[in-house]
């Protein structure tokens, strides 16, 4: 009992210095390395993003996370572990102006975790370990939630960045890794293990989006079969590899659709598409609406905003 009223003490510090330290609408980056807050008034539709390794916490609010056909939805109670590159649907459920939704967003490289491992005698071995979803639920707890205070805290003192910040950010990634799904992320960071392997085909899918897929090479460097390597890559990131592939070349599309003012042949082209026709319906389908539209609407959403 006195647990959970301390832990609603610092869910509650937490939330007010976010408020302090962030934008009062949407993203925002912050002095330490790594660490973004996000706060909305009001609910959400669903919205495109991408997924990079890192530890998201909830403040107050909910959100659902929408990822190939699963749902899965969290709030202060829970904290999400992403283990590699995954595009999702996100749609902030409870937010209004008396009690906006305000969170936190900690990246973090495979490097990171292995470091750690590798100190702790971490010799478990995973190489023929089934792969777990990519995406991990957590209940948070008092050993987890103070040191994520303490790293929000030197916002307060920037000239103690420097010096805490990666010390403090380590101390997290070893709860994370000592947690309950602490043998999920191991999976991922474990040179050779199942997951790893599908960690590493993500990561040529995503830095050669503009490449034909092709099932066989990928799977060749995964050292597997190609089925064996299409199922290991939905248990993973619940989709297909083409699906995959198809979703981070339309977000990209997006993206320099609106940041780059590119016209939308062009974007097309860019992230791999020979036909502006099939990228127009493809885009259609995931988006709502064709691309001249969709970004028209969206840039009249962030004026009225």
């Amino acid at each position: 009992m006195i647990e959970n009223e301390f832990m609603k003490l610092q869910q509650a510090e937490l939330k007010n210095l976010i408020e302090k330290h962030a934008s009062k609408e949407g993203g925002s980056s912050t002095a330490v390395p790594c660490l973004r807050f996000f706060c909305a008034t009001a609910p959400s539709e669903f919205l495109h993003t991408l997924y990079e390794p890192s530890l998201c916490i909830i403040a107050q609010g909910s959100k659902a996370v929408g990822l190939g056909e699963e749902m899965f939805s969290y709030d202060k109670d829970k904290y999400l572990i992403a283990s590699v590159h995954l595009p999702a649907r996100v749609q902030i459920q409870d937010a209004s102006v008396e009690k906006p939704y305000v969170s936190l967003q900690l990246t973090f490289s495979m490097d990171q975790i292995l470091e750690i491992l590798k100190e702790c005698n971490d010799d478990e071995v995973f190489s023929t370990q089934q792969p777990e979803c990519g995406l991990y639920f957590g209940d948070n707890s008092l050993l987890l939630f103070e040191p994520i205070l303490r790293l929000v805290r030197l916002l307060e003192n920037p000239k103690d960045i420097g010096i805490l910040a990666p010390m403090i950010t380590r101390e997290i990634l070893y709860r994370i890794v000592q947690d309950k799904g602490g043998a999920i992320i191991r999976q991922f960071a474990k040179n050779g293990s199942l997951a790893q392997r599908i960690a590493k085909a993500i990561t040529m899918i995503k830095n050669d989006l503009a490449e034909p897929l092709r099932i066989e090479t990928l799977a060749q460097e995964a050292q597997m079969s190609a089925s064996s390597f299409h199922y290991h890559f939905k248990r993973v990131t619940t989709m297909s590899p083409l699906q995959f592939q198809k979703s981070l070349r339309l977000q990209e599309a997006r993206r320099l659709l609106m940041v780059e003012e590119m016209e939308a042949s062009n974007a097309a082209f860019q992230v791999g598409y020979e036909s502006p026709s099939q990228f127009s319906r493809e885009y259609a389908r995931l988006f709502g609406l064709p691309p001249i539209r969709d970004v028209k609407r969206l840039r009249e959403s962030f004026a009225s905003a």
